[in-house]
């Protein structure tokens, strides 16, 4: 599967765009729209040059198929587009987690997989980030959603 345009909106909606390098909440160099490192591997260091919106629309788009591809390879039942939208976004914000595929493949319950999604990765730097809670519950609605 392929994201949509409706999870590539959800993810630079969260993750917002910034053209200089910048550290993110978890120290991380980061640039454009989240992107911790670019095409080949190379990470983003904190001396890289500014990029235009364009290139981290290109930088984006060269990136997301890495997740799209941890997602089809980890999950192994069939999902709808917002489930896969949903797990794309988580994804490409946490680099996966094997206990939410875990809970997705083994079918479990509406209320164990949004519990999960609500309550795990909401922290960085040991602080819990509002900005995360918002995303775990954006990404819990559209995994849910019909």
């Amino acid at each position: 599967m392929k994201t949509s345009q409706k999870g590539i909106n959800l993810i630079v909606s969260f993750e917002g765009f910034s053209s200089k390098p910048y550290l993110d909440s978890a120290g991380i160099p980061t640039i454009g729209y989240g992107n911790t490192y670019y095409p080949g591997g190379k990470k983003v260091t904190m001396k890289d040059p500014a990029i235009t919106k364009e290139k981290g629309i290109e930088l984006f788009s060269s990136v997301l198929p890495i997740y799209e591809k941890i997602v089809n390879n980890k999950v192994k039942i069939a999902l709808t587009q917002n489930q896969f939208d949903a797990l794309v976004s988580h994804t490409y914000n946490t680099g996966g987690s094997d206990t939410l595929f875990s809970l997705i493949n083994k079918r479990a319950g509406e209320e164990a997989i949004r519990i999960w999604f609500t309550t795990k990765y909401v922290t960085a730097g040991g602080k819990t980030l509002n900005g995360l809670i918002r995303r775990r519950k954006a990404e819990a609605d559209m995994f849910f959603a019909k």
